[in-house]
């Protein structure tokens, strides 16, 4: 008898090293379902294979496969102590003690429930495995545990990056021909050196990965120090290192928007609820920053660290949702994406648009992202659009719209492929798309790669800023009489909001600021005309799972007689 135990024990401490050891953990699901059905059989196992397993350095025969794998496996683990699941039809077991005294993942946006410095152990804490201590860990002498950053609208202190009091102060804005326009600032683009880049000069690099200014003028940035290597001053010739930290200081300048009021539908303290006119991006990008629906609502009525939930193009209008903490943006982003949030839009379109519910079942494809174009192809993603004609301008026709899925630019590429695009879509409505405009997804047989350029040719988005000025900076002469624009003020739900930075009433000369190496402060701009600022689609309402919010229609769908209560 005593013989048969020793030999039981011997079997029983193989099986367990094999499954730490060989192919038998690659399956995640395999390992959830693997369970030891007795606790005490964790102390057959050899110490080195325990400490072999839970680190990546110090043994030479590190499983780093299993490493891995385990580390997938908390992955899946949401808020529980529990290692190990139980396989259907079997028993409850304790947890695998292989991985005893493992610190767990790093801290998480989310603010899962285990925190660092937490062990995942056993229920029965008499059968601990004592694992020796191999290297100096960075846990605090009295045992405290590192605390956990949540990103919560209502805290203070938390910043999200890129959003802090101190980008705000940038700039401020002013109001000019009824456009809302930024003072030019200086600005501060960093980026760590690329494996690609070690070993290089700094002006080669920036002259053939970033070609938005000439090489003369990166390496004039060099001789001033605005282009530095770990925020010093660097020669032309000098060759970039790994973990290197490239910042250039740029004097930029934004293009103009709107100067309508951002009307906030409906605020309390997990949701905002806005009216976004057209023409504002709702986050920066591109040329775009402090003219955006984010930071003008953190400037001027102290709404900060807000959540994107969904965004709409920048010269659509209407209803948009951000969330004042994260689990209301959670919240909200899974009823969208499980499709369960109905939204309606009203646009206006080419010519009489079909009696009756017209559906389009046509699948999308993405022909660039880096432009923001597509079109109806085989190859896309499946989407649904119903619409129906409510009204008629004109030659045109006011269409009530429902995206039943949630494509890029879903609307107005099934409004073009049924041959009625918004009359005014400068995009989609254009006959770089063939003749027919895209009707039918006819695009005139180019390919995706002759679209892109043709579409980048002819809508430059800096067609209309203006032309080159040799005679000097374009405020050199006084200021236009300007329109001072009437703004209703929106009424603020929480009394803790507030306008911070209100925006000039007109141009301020005292507030503008030059740079003699700048290039765009030597081109006169002239403004927008309003073709530029709208386009004819409108975010109208939106319903979701005991909430429902809906906008004030523009000027534009209310020319005519409908009676938007009866849809």
């Amino acid at each position: 008898m005593r013989f048969l135990r020793h030999f039981k024990s011997l079997y029983i401490r193989l099986r367990c090293v094999n499954i730490v050891n060989r192919q038998h953990l690659k399956d995640t699901k395999y390992c959830k379902e693997a369970t030891i059905s007795h606790s005490w059989l964790s102390k057959m196992l050899n110490t080195k294979c325990v400490r072999n397993a839970q680190t990546q350095h110090g043994d030479a025969g590190v499983d780093v496969e299993n490493i891995f794998l385990y580390r997938s496996m908390l992955a899946t683990i949401t808020g529980s102590s529990t290692l190990l699941t139980d396989a259907p039809g079997h028993p409850a077991s304790p947890q695998c003690v292989w991985f005893h005294d493992f610190r767990g993942p790093e801290p998480t946006d989310e603010g899962d429930s285990q925190g660092p410095g937490q062990t995942l152990e056993e229920p029965d804490k008499k059968e601990e495995v004592q694992v020796p201590e191999k290297r100096k860990t960075d846990t605090p002498e009295d045992g405290s545990k590192a605390k956990r950053v949540k990103l919560d609208g209502n805290e203070s202190k938390t910043k999200r990056p890129g959003f802090s009091d101190e980008r705000y102060d940038e700039t401020s804005y002013y109001f000019e021909n009824g456009l809302r326009k930024v003072y030019p600032y200086n600005f501060t683009f960093t980026t760590y050196a690329k494996g690609r880049w070690v070993d290089e000069k700094i002006l080669d690099v920036f002259s053939r990965e970033f070609r938005a200014a000439p090489p003369e003028v990166y390496e004039r940035s060099l001789e001033a120090g605005k282009l530095t290597v770990n925020n010093e001053k660097v020669p032309k010739d000098y060759k970039i290192k790994h973990n290197d930290l490239l910042a250039n200081v740029v004097h930029r300048h934004e293009v103009p928007v709107t100067s309508q009021p951002i009307t906030i539908v409906y605020m309390d303290k997990d949701i905002v609820v806005v009216n976004k006119p057209a023409s504002i991006p709702v986050h920066p990008c591109g040329r775009y920053r402090h003219n955006t629906v984010v930071f003008i609502l953190a400037k001027e009525h102290n709404l900060k660290n807000l959540r994107t939930i969904h965004r709409l193009d920048r010269l659509t209008s209407g209803l948009l949702l951000f969330g004042r903490t994260s689990d209301k943006a959670r919240e909200l982003e899974q009823q969208i994406r499980n499709r369960q949030v109905q939204k309606e839009y009203v646009c206006r379109v080419e010519g009489r648009f079909p009696d009756g519910i017209i559906e389009c079942c046509e699948p999308i494809d993405v022909v660039s992202y880096k432009i923001g174009v597509c079109k109806v192809s085989p190859k896309g993603k499946d989407c649904k659009t119903t619409f129906q004609r409510i009204g008629e301008v004109g030659d045109c026709s006011i269409v009530h719209c429902k995206p039943l899925t949630g494509r890029m630019h879903q609307i107005r590429v099934h409004l073009q492929y049924l041959g009625y695009p918004i009359s005014n879509d400068p995009l989609y409505n254009h006959e770089v798309f063939g003749p027919l405009k895209g009707r039918g997804g006819d695009i005139g047989g180019i390919s995706d790669e002759q679209l892109i350029n043709n579409l980048i040719g002819i809508h430059n988005a800096e067609n209309w800023l203006g032309i080159q000025d040799e005679n000097g900076p374009a405020r050199a002469a006084p200021p236009k009489e300007v329109q001072e624009t009437v703004r209703n003020e929106p009424t603020n739900t929480v009394s803790t909001q507030t306008c911070l930075d209100e925006p000039d009433s007109s141009y301020d000369p005292k507030k503008n600021t030059s740079d003699p190496h700048c290039s765009e402060c030597k081109i006169n701009y002239r403004d927008p005309e309003e073709k530029d600022l709208v386009m004819y689609l409108h975010a109208w309402k939106y319903r979701g799972i005991n909430w429902e919010y809906k906008t004030e229609l523009p000027d534009w769908a209310c020319e005519t007689n409908i009676n938007y209560d009866q849809l």
